[in-house]
């Protein structure tokens, strides 16, 4: 069920992920270098703000109902109604708060246009809030296949909206602000189709639920998301502010847009886990959490080491395809911030392990350190070596956070995945890395190339049993429909 569960969530993120570079390709190539830098600081800023406040009350819930929905279903629409109280409260205030601030946040970063662009967008926080509140709902009472319709119906509005409204605008000189009313649009339409699709309506609320452990369970989470999306962002800002340069702003957004591909990628294993390892907490099933902890892990490394290494090494043609030759010089501070994701992207799914388990103190206090640590690298590196700096900083300070979490995982759970295990990971990767060197590196065609290194790769792990029966019986249970014995909820 969980490997099936993530073929869905994953192939809806793909699409999602997918959308988001067409759209991300669009607006390089309509606004050019220098707009789109000031493009991504509006909507990276304003879509930072609602996920680092807006995610825990709907996370905290999605625990709740997870624990609980197959139980007693009565008590899905009374917590689902406590936390949208209390997450209308939340972003309402924070919304307003935004749309004040943007005259200051412009002037810190040391361009006061930017002012009516931060008031328009101040609008995506609660449009966002109430997509996002819907898909976490689905993520507590596990109906995955639902999260996947959303995500995929998300993914086409996204290229229509966003980009269609920047094109129509493009010829008035209006088309970032016709993005700006674009990433408005999408979610508000999200949120029709999910409120659509809520099948727990018909259960007659029953039992009670104290509101205190929504906010109890979610003031961690909220400070984490805040101390995390700054850790992975504050450069951004940072390049802006220190070097006061729009075009290599531009360049710098381009390269960290997507080297995250590892990264949003496997953010589908943490809408997986958290709920599932939340539902075999509450049962006390400590064999089949630590199962579930030992499998995500040693399966997410299987494929997040050679993805990074490959879009390292082509970084070069993939910038150009997604952006455009103007965009050349964003290659090789891509090269080096990929592995830095890579580090995060661990960081990440463990963070959800442990909020599943209830542990949402450890990441939080974490990520305070790991900014903390960003901040003052970042500051010295940028001033020294410029983009580069940027990139060394915030991937130094992502491999600390990794181990980090990763020695406090070990300590909870007692048990991660054998070391012979990594090491037979990372030699079949340094092998396909040498072999890389025989193919051309700025070749548009480097998909063909990575197929050919990819297949390698697990041929070797063949070699040395570290890939066999087990994830061939996984792929094949991923691809096997539903048994006609298993209830709607399971599937879904």
């Amino acid at each position: 069920m969980l490997a099936r569960s993530f073929l869905f969530v994953l192939i809806s993120e793909i699409l999602y992920n997918l959308s988001s570079y067409v759209v991300h390709s669009g607006m390089g190539r309509i606004l050019g270098p220098a707009e789109y830098g000031r493009y991504g600081l509006v909507i990276t800023l304003t879509t930072m703000i609602i996920i680092l406040i807006g995610n825990g009350i709907p996370t905290a819930m999605a625990k709740y109902l997870s624990e609980i929905f197959e139980k007693t279903p009565g008590l899905v629409q009374i917590i689902k109604r406590q936390a949208a109280i209390s997450q209308a409260i939340l972003i309402t205030g924070v919304t307003i708060i935004f749309f004040l601030c943007a005259p200051l946040i412009a002037y810190i970063l040391g361009d006061p246009t930017l002012t009516p662009l931060f008031q328009i967008s101040s609008l995506i926080i609660p449009a966002f809030a109430l997509a996002s509140f819907y898909f976490s709902y689905y993520t507590g009472i596990h109906k995955f296949k639902v999260q996947a319709l959303l995500k995929t119906t998300r993914s086409l509005a996204r290229i229509l909206f966003i980009l269609g409204l920047a094109w129509l605008l493009k010829s008035r000189g209006l088309a970032l602000e016709g993005a700006i009313v674009g990433y408005i649009l999408v979610p508000l339409s999200v949120f029709f189709e999910a409120n659509f699709y809520d099948t727990f309506r018909k259960h007659k609320p029953e039992g009670s639920f104290n509101w205190k452990k929504l906010v109890q369970y979610a003031w961690p989470v909220t400070f984490f998301m805040i101390a995390y999306e700054f850790l992975i962002t504050i450069d951004l800002y940072m390049v802006k502010g220190i070097l006061r340069d729009d075009f290599l702003t531009g360049i710098y957004n381009a390269a960290i847009t997507v080297g995250r591909i590892p990264y949003y990628l496997f953010y589908a294993l943490t809408i997986i886990l958290l709920p599932t390892v939340s539902r075999a907490t509450s049962n006390e099933n400590h064999g089949e959490t630590k199962k579930l902890v030992s499998q995500s892990l040693r399966l997410m490394t299987m494929f997040l080491v050679p993805l990074c290494i490959l879009m390292s090494i082509y970084a070069s043609p993939i910038i150009r395809i997604f952006y455009s030759p103007r965009f050349a010089l964003a290659a090789s501070p891509m090269s080096i911030f990929v592995f830095g994701v890579g580090f995060l992207t661990v960081f990440y799914v463990l963070t959800f392990v442990l909020n599943g388990a209830g542990k949402v103190k450890v990441p939080m206090i974490i990520s305070f350190i790991g900014l903390v640590v960003n901040i003052v690298l970042t500051y010295f590196l940028i001033k020294q070596y410029g983009l580069f700096g940027a990139v060394v900083g915030t991937s130094i300070t992502s491999f600390v956070v990794m181990t980090c979490i990763l020695i406090y995982t070990y300590r909870y759970f007692g048990y991660l995945f054998q070391l012979t295990s990594l090491l037979k990971i990372l030699l079949a990767s340094a092998l396909m890395a040498v072999l890389a060197y025989a193919f051309p590196r700025d070749s548009l065609a480097f998909p063909v190339w990575s197929t050919i290194l990819l297949a390698f790769y697990v041929f070797l792990l063949y070699l040395l049993k570290e890939f066999g029966p087990f994830e061939i019986e996984l792929a094949k249970n991923m691809l096997r429909r539903k048994n006609k014995g298993e209830s709607m909820g399971e599937v879904e």
